[in-house]
């Protein structure tokens, strides 16, 4: 249920945010603020300065299970240097374009956000999300280290919050089963085939209610739908997951969220972590 409050004098939203919620940390405030969780009068908005008049009225939390990604103008930045920018990419966004969606997508978004005068910057991807994944996305400003990155990229620590159907027996485990790519279906499949290769996945249970479960998830392989399709292995479908579920309805997200990633940076050559939690609406699928 999302917290009502009526303004009592002319104030600018985040400010009215940091006095409403005096309990809250402003770093918590502002990323409640920018997952698309507030709105006034009805009307979500992640405009720091959004003006208020007296008797308008704000909400805070919000739960839009699909954020209107053709929208949007600008992502969140969570890290920036001349190498390497790491961004919290929204659920239903692509990471980059294809033939048939070539304008609404991070890569492009981010160029146009980023572009200075008529100069736009050069960023390359160093890895991807599936559409429906929300989390870090990182992006390199050359080929040169995008390739200098991805050198290192095995030893990268890649964490994830995952809400799966019902409760998997052991509170933590791991998942040792080769995936291959059906071309045709476009799905990853379970187990040995000449094509497969190795993946594993690790995962503890955060918290279960309702027949849902949240979990961690540390991937020591980075294959295509690896978590999603060991998950349906396990007989724990990640929520939301109209390819390899069972119980999928339409319009709900899905609960799979890149949380954590570390990495070694190419030119400062020492490991750096980037965080983010998932937003409210990824919590509210436990509900």
């Amino acid at each position: 249920m999302a917290e009502q409050h009526k303004v009592k004098q002319e104030d600018k939203l985040l400010n009215f945010l940091f006095t409403t919620l005096h309990n809250w940390s402003k770093k918590k405030v502002k990323e409640r603020l920018k997952s698309a969780t507030v709105a006034v009068n009805g009307k979500v908005t992640t405009k720091h300065d959004f003006p208020l008049e007296v008797d308008d009225l704000v909400e805070i939390g919000i739960i839009n299970k699909r954020q209107n990604t053709s929208e949007l103008k600008s992502l969140e930045i969570i890290y920036q240097d001349e190498q390497l920018i790491a961004i919290n990419k929204p659920a239903g966004l692509l990471s980059v374009g294809t033939k048939q969606e070539n304008k609404n997508h991070a890569l492009a978004i981010l160029r146009q956000q980023l572009t200075k005068g008529r100069k736009s910057p050069d960023l390359i991807p160093v890895h991807r999300l599936d559409r429906e994944t929300s989390g870090i996305l990182l992006f390199a400003t050359s080929r040169e280290l995008r390739e200098a990155t991805m050198g290192k990229w095995n030893k990268a620590k890649k964490i994830y919050l995952a809400i799966v159907h019902g409760t998997p027996r052991e509170k933590k485990g791991s998942i040792e089963q080769p995936l291959h790519l059906d071309e045709t279906q476009y799905k990853v499949h379970v187990g040995e085939h000449p094509k497969a290769k190795y993946a594993l996945t690790h995962y503890q249970v955060k918290e279960s209610k309702n027949a849902r479960s949240l979990l961690e998830v540390h991937i020591e392989t980075g294959r295509q739908h690896q978590i999603r399709a060991h998950m349906s292995w396990l007989n724990h479908a990640v929520v939301g997951d109209e390819r390899y579920g069972s119980d999928y309805k339409k319009g709900d997200r899905m609960g799979l969220h890149a949380t954590k990633l570390t990495i070694f940076h190419p030119t400062k050559k020492t490991e750096i972590t980037f965080e983010v939690d998932a937003p409210k609406e990824f919590y509210a699928l436990l509900n």
